[in-house]
């Protein structure tokens, strides 16, 4: 079997964000999943690198086969990768349409990918789209608007302000009157941001996301992972601890599902943010975001999988025989970066 893995920041993307942890977390994911592909029997793997990033590991093995990037042959090198490959992994930020048109690529050029449709990914790529899909299907979301409409009256401060179609935490925001919301307007264009930007209630509690498996005969929450967030109200993504206690792990693979289910074209493997609100029978638990993409969290997953998580993905794909997917119960904690601390 060909399996295609393309990381977008690995790809020659990482140029434009300099500075953000966006190509670290990129770089650990690849790394981790191409160990994971290398270790599948009969599998042969490529991938599509910068040569300008010294990022080859020798512990990838002999079946990974990297192409060389050439900028001006990109879409081609692609196309060509993903339509004569059997699958395709697709890891790419859901901004400027990035992941989308990848997506897009692999499916016009015949080929079948390992995570979510285009069209999914234009749906959830779309945070306020997204919400609003959310509420109308009962799943429990905060309300989204745009900093040019007027706040709902039913809403109060603190408010988040982050961008409709973004990733990474960019140009998010914790604020606490009006003066605060257009300082933070203000400091996201000073950062670069250009993109459309929108706001929402402060849900507090306990961030966590849900990595999950869809194929055609089944849908599997992995376990849940608590998200190590920063402090100063930019919630920059420091990295994450796994598991969680079985009540706190119950409550948001349960919510995860629900969200999965509202959203057609969810396949393969993809990531939900919730928060778990106070209340112990999970009535003040939300969905934030879905992210339909390889996430992070991926990293610190595999840590505790006592199984291939590479193979579950296939075999989720194949609709063939799972493995055994059983998990370790030693406390994991890892870094954005990909390192593993316990």
């Amino acid at each position: 079997m060909r399996v295609f893995v393309y990381e977008y920041l690995c790809a020659g993307g990482f140029a434009a964000f300099a500075g953000l942890s966006l190509p670290s977390e990129g770089t650990a994911m690849l790394s981790a999943v191409l160990k994971d592909f290398a270790r599948c029997p009969g599998v042969q793997t490529s991938t599509l690198l910068d040569p300008r990033r010294a990022i080859v590991d020798a512990t990838w093995g002999a079946t990974i086969q990297p192409h060389w990037l050439r900028p001006d042959r990109e879409e081609q090198t692609f196309r060509t990768l993903a339509a004569t490959a059997d699958f395709s992994l697709i890891i790419a930020p859901e901004f400027d349409d990035l992941l989308e048109q990848r997506c897009r690529w692999v499916e016009e050029s015949g080929g079948h990918s390992l995570g979510p449709s285009s069209e999914a990914v234009r749906l959830t790529a779309d945070k306020l789209t997204l919400a609003c899909h959310l509420q109308a299907q009962g799943i429990p979301t905060p309300v989204v608007f745009q900093p040019s409409q007027q706040t709902p009256k039913a809403l109060s401060y603190p408010l988040v302000c982050k961008p409709r179609f973004g990733a990474g935490s960019q140009a998010t925001f914790l604020m606490h009157d009006e003066d605060e919301v257009t300082r933070a307007i203000v400091k996201a264009g000073s950062e670069g941001w250009s993109g459309e930007l929108i706001l929402q209630p402060y849900v507090p509690g306990f961030a966590v996301s849900v990595a999950l498996l869809s194929g055609a005969a089944q849908l599997i929450a992995l376990p849940a992972v608590q998200q190590q967030l920063s402090t100063d109200g930019r919630f920059h993504y420091r990295g994450g601890r796994l598991p969680l206690t079985k009540d706190l792990d119950q409550r948001a693979r349960s919510l995860a599902v629900r969200a999965a289910n509202a959203v057609k074209g969810l396949h393969g493997y993809f990531g939900i943010d919730l928060i778990l609100g106070d209340a112990a029978d999970g009535s003040a638990d939300v969905v934030i975001e879905i992210n339909p993409r390889l996430t992070t969290s991926y990293v610190g997953l595999r840590q505790l999988a006592q199984f291939n998580l590479a193979e579950a993905m296939l075999a989720i794909a194949t609709d063939s025989r799972m493995p055994s997917l059983t998990w370790g119960t030693k406390t994991t904690v890892f870094r954005a970066n990909g390192r593993i601390l316990s």
